[in-house]
Parts: C-alpha cells; sequence; structure tokens
C-alpha cells in the first residue's frame, strides 16, 4: 500500500498530515496489513524531524502561489507551478500510490493534477469554514471530502463529503498537567494564560500584549509564544517594560513551544489567547480550555474570522476583531473570563463538545478502505 500526502507549506495543513499518517499505522498494526509506504510531495519538506520520526519519505515539488492580487510574482509562478504539474506526473508515475490525500493550498495543486491525470484516488481534507481554492477545484473530482467545519459542508458533494473535524496530533491532544508548573518555572496560585501566535509570531497580538504586560502580571503570569525571529525584540521590550517591578518573573517568552513544551503550556494554562487557524483552534477544543481567538483581519478568504466564529457559536470561546484589539479591552476580557467560573465551565464544556478526538482515525479508515479498494 503506497498514500502519497500534499498540502500547502504550513503547520496548518502540515501537522495534521502528520496525525493521519500515525493512525494508518495504527490502523495497518491492527488488522495485521502489509507495512505502508508513505510519501510527502511539496515544495519543502516543513518539518524534516516529523518526516523522518513516521518514515515518510520527501518528494521536492515546485508549486507557485494563486494571489488574489495583482503582482509581477503572479506571473512568474505560473511557469514555477507549470515545471510543478510536469516534474510531479514523472514522480507519480514512479511512485504509482494507491491513493493520494491533500490538505489543500497551493503546494497540492501539481499532485493532485498529477493523480488526476492517472486516475488515482484523491482524497481531501479541508482544515477552514470556507475552502480554499484548491480544494474546491479538487472536490470536483475527489472521492471523498473531509471538513473541519460544518458550514464547509455545503461546498462540497454531500453525497461524498463528512464532518470529521481537524485531525490533531496524539502527543498534543493529551495536556500535561503533572509537572508543567516545575518544568516552567510557574507559581501554582496565580491563573496562567497561554498566548499563542502562530509558530512565526503575530505582531499584533505581541504588540498589545506588551502595552498591556504591567497591568496583566499583577494578578496572572504569562507563557507568550512570540515567534523565533521576534523572540529577542520581544524579550529586550519585556526586559525595559519590567525593569522596576516585582512581578517580572511571572512573563514567559518563547520564540516556539515545541511538543512537550506546548502540552505542559496547556496543563497549566487557565486561558488561551490565539489566533484563528483552524489547527489552533481544534488543539484548544481538545484541550477543553476557555479561549479568547483574535483571527487575521486579513487571511485569505477571510477564513480565520469564519472559523473562530463557528467556534464561538459553539460557546467554546469569544472572538476578538482585531480592529477592536486594545490593551485595555484585551484586559477586561481576560478578567472577565478569569473571575467568572461558570463562563469558564461553558467554555471548557463548548469546547469538549466542538472537539473531534476521532478525526485522525475517520480520515485514516478512509484513506486504506480508498487505497484496499484501488490495489484489488
Amino acid at each position: 500500500m503506497k498514500i502519497v500526502f500534499t498540502g500547502g507549506g504550513t503547520g496548518g495543513h502540515f501537522y495534521p498530515i502528520i496525525a493521519v499518517a500515525g493512525e494508518i499505522r495504527n490502523i495497518v498494526k491492527e488488522q495485521r496489513l502489509l507495512e505502508p509506504k508513505f510519501y510527502y510531495i511539496a515544495p519543502t519538506p516543513f518539518d524534516k524531524r516529523a518526516l523522518y520520526e513516521n518514515d515518510i519519505k520527501f518528494k521536492k515539488s515546485p508549486a507557485g502561489k494563486m494571489r488574489r492580487y495583482f503582482s509581477i510574482w503572479n506571473f512568474i509562478d505560473y511557469f514555477k507551478t507549470g515545471w510543478g504539474v510536469i516534474k510531479t506526473i514523472f514522480q507519480i508515475f514512479t511512485i504509482y500510490p494507491d491513493v493520494v490525500f491533500s490538505k489543500g493550498g497551493y503546494a497540492s495543486f501539481p499532485t493532485v493534477i498529477a493523480a488526476k491525470f492517472f486516475r488515482i484516488p484523491i482524497i481531501i481534507h479541508e482544515s477552514d469554514a470556507v475552502p480554499g481554492r484548491a480544494n474546491l477545484w479538487a472536490g470536483k473530482f475527489a472521492r471523498k471530502i473531509a471538513v473541519s467545519f460544518p458550514e464547509a459542508e455545503k461546498y462540497f458533494d454531500k453525497t461524498k463529503t463528512a464532518y470529521t473535524g481537524n485531525p490533531v496530533r496524539k502527543e498534543v491532544f493529551t495536556v500535561a498537567g503533572g509537572g508543567a508548573h516545575e518544568y516552567l518555572k510557574l507559581e501554582k496560585d496565580i491563573p496562567t494564560i497561554l498566548i499563542l501566535g502562530g509558530s512565526q509570531g503575530a505582531k499584533k497580538i505581541n504588540d498589545t500584549v506588551m502595552e498591556a504586560l504591567p497591568k496583566l502580571i499583577g494578578k496572572y503570569q504569562i507563557i507568550h509564544q512570540v515567534g523565533k525571529k521576534n523572540l529577542e525584540d520581544i524579550k529586550s521590550t519585556a526586559r525595559i517594560i519590567l525593569e522596576d517591578t516585582e512581578f517580572g518573573h511571572r512573563y514567559k517568552a518563547f520564540g516556539f513551544l515545541n511538543t512537550l513544551a506546548m502540552r505542559m503550556s496547556a496543563g497549566a494554562a487557565n486561558l488561551v489567547i490565539s489566533r484563528g487557524g483552524a489547527s489552533a483552534i481544534f488543539e484548544i477544543a481538545a484541550w477543553g480550555l476557555p479561549s479568547i481567538i483574535i483571527p487575521i483581519t486579513d487571511s485569505n478568504g477571510d477564513h480565520q474570522r469564519k472559523n473562530s466564529f463557528s467556534y464561538a457559536r459553539a460557546r467554546a470561546g469569544i472572538v476578538m476583531e482585531e480592529k477592536n484589539l486594545t490593551p485595555n479591552l484585551l484586559i477586561s476580557e481576560i478578567s472577565r473570563i478569569i473571575s467568572d467560573k461558570i463562563l469558564q465551565k461553558n467554555m471548557r464544556n463548548g469546547a469538549q463538545n466542538f472537539a473531534k478526538p476521532n478525526a485522525a482515525r475517520k480520515i485514516a479508515e478512509a484513506i486504506i478502505a480508498t487505497a484496499l479498494k484501488h490495489e484489488e
């Protein structure tokens, strides 16, 4: 059994693939099937270590971005995508997989085209409440379609679409409560706020937190993922801001939280502040934590905003739009949630109801069933 994975070059596309690959291996062991061979075709490997640990072979395939605005790069990327299609056709011919699983995004286009050319079954998963252009196109001929948000179902053929939720890696799904305070050097009796701006950080959130920091650390301790490229600037800024306070030790800035640190942080947190990417939302839901979601204003197709309001309708968190994000309002909303035990309980229940712990398993089962049928 040979399976090809493909998807855009972000963690929101990549890590759900890793979650699905892990579940495929679990099912193969349970059912005593032949060991599958995995391939990941994309412009970059994104996380080489994750690919190595999951025994997934990387195949490079160029792909140009599909911008919605005028740019000279659109012309250049047109040829890049064309070359990617030609190269991927040869790669797919050499591998000749039993199924292709696509997470969408511009990086998936050459691989999906090649699979369609050879009539290889395609299964897609759409992370966002409103599908991207690559998945809208691929959905017309995909064998099966999985979606993270119920709002996305209306964009696809209902007869082959399933609402599965977003795959979350098992090692991230479960928080690490024991030892979290010791590991992160936190005070046990002080409420903890976990702030996530994605692996690259979020400037608007970072700047607002810096302005609010003197007031926040008087009541709370903060774990702040600021983005690797922002870490030194944020640390130097925080050092100046907190120079004359006795609570400077309550602010913990990290460039990037690895799997263990993320689980520990989630285990210690009372509240999460995050962007509105699908993977971030479903991880917070899996943790069952109250949250403030701050979507990117100009995200492609406004998908973060729509993801966020879908989550808010489940009473799992509140949405604070960037145009309304000020230090005083952020402090006020944090205080309101932390001080209201009933609201926290309702948010936790909403998050747990929204989470789909079997998402990766359901998608893996569909991939295996399709692959085995193709082998016949």
